[in-house]
């Protein structure tokens, strides 16, 4: 019992510190761009939702309406073109709460004639004990409370994303990610979301309030990040105390 024991410690081990191997004694690894799916949609950008004629005149006349014409509109619309997110988080707020709650209670039940019962117990009590007074309570409780919330948070950033697809009622899934590294540390921001071909600006940036489920993350991994965080033990350990 000990060695599978120790055996499925160990492994455990192992599990818990590949994590962290990558970067052991070097700078973190970048993330592979390729056979992702921002990659993929620039490989395979899909069909045309409508069939355009195929005119060689269209392609060197300067009025053309393609994206690649002086006039035309540069707006990603379809699968594999690149947008601009704009990231601008200015949010403040402050919360407080506060309770308070009493209670007095008292009760007392006399039985001192109760068919004669409790004259008939007194004499088999001890001395100076009785029935008179059978039974008294008194409760008393009390409860406070106070909580308050105060949050600040202010992050501006701007991204490259790809339209990862063309939805069916014209909406284009996004996603892009950025990294990069100082240091011993990497920092990574990933942003995935719908938006409408119309809310895009005619710079070809749209900004994250009009991203609809929006999912946005600025984190890092690295040697500062891995001692920030409590060891994998203390964490289970913190799911399984009740105290």
């Amino acid at each position: 019992m000990s060695l599978k024991f120790s055996l499925c410690f160990a492994l455990i081990c192992t599990v818990a510190a590949c994590g962290r191997m990558d970067h052991f004694g070097k700078p973190p690894s970048f993330t592979p761009t390729e056979d992702t799916d921002e990659n993929r949609a620039m490989y395979d950008p899909g069909l045309p939702l409508v069939a355009e004629p195929d005119r060689p005149v269209d392609r060197a006349s300067l009025w053309s309406g393609g994206q690649r014409s002086l006039l035309g509109d540069r707006r990603a619309m379809k699968r594999g073109d690149i947008l601009t997110v704009v990231i601008e988080i200015d949010d403040e707020a402050q919360i407080s709460n506060s309770t308070s709650r009493s209670r007095n209670g008292s009760e007392d039940l006399a039985i001192p004639d109760l068919f004669g019962i409790p004259q008939r117990i007194d004499e088999d009590l001890p001395e100076g004990a009785s029935m008179d007074n059978a039974v008294g309570i008194n409760q008393s409780s009390s409860s406070g409370g106070d909580g308050s919330v105060s949050r600040r948070e202010e992050l501006t950033l701007r991204i490259a994303a790809s339209v990862t697809q063309v939805l069916p009622n014209g909406v284009l899934a996004i996603q892009g990610s950025q990294e990069v590294r100082v240091n011993f540390e990497l920092r990574e921001l990933l942003v995935q979301g719908f938006v409408r071909p119309e809310d895009i600006s005619r710079q070809n940036e749209i900004t994250y309030d009009k991203i609809a489920s929006a999912r946005i993350s600025y984190g890092g991994r690295g040697q500062i990040t891995d001692v920030q965080q409590p060891r994998y033990g203390q964490q289970a350990l913190d799911m399984i105390l009740p105290f």
